[in-house]
């Protein structure tokens, strides 16, 4: 998913992008909806969401 994509969602959720990086800004939102914030962090074999909708992009 591109940047500018995931500002929108960031938006349309009340977050404030800014100028925040794509791991920033996902792991922000991850944060918001009460998830780990783990977006490529290393652990997407052991994080559990297996539903996430960053879980394609992530590492």
């Amino acid at each position: 998913m591109r940047v500018e994509e995931i500002r929108e969602i960031a938006r349309e959720r009340g977050l404030k992008p800014g100028k925040m990086k794509k791991a920033e800004l996902v792991r922000a939102m991850q944060d918001a909806e009460g998830n780990a914030a783990c977006y490529e962090t290393g652990k997407a074999g052991e994080c559990g969401q297996e539903k996430c909708l960053w879980r394609d992009d992530c590492d």
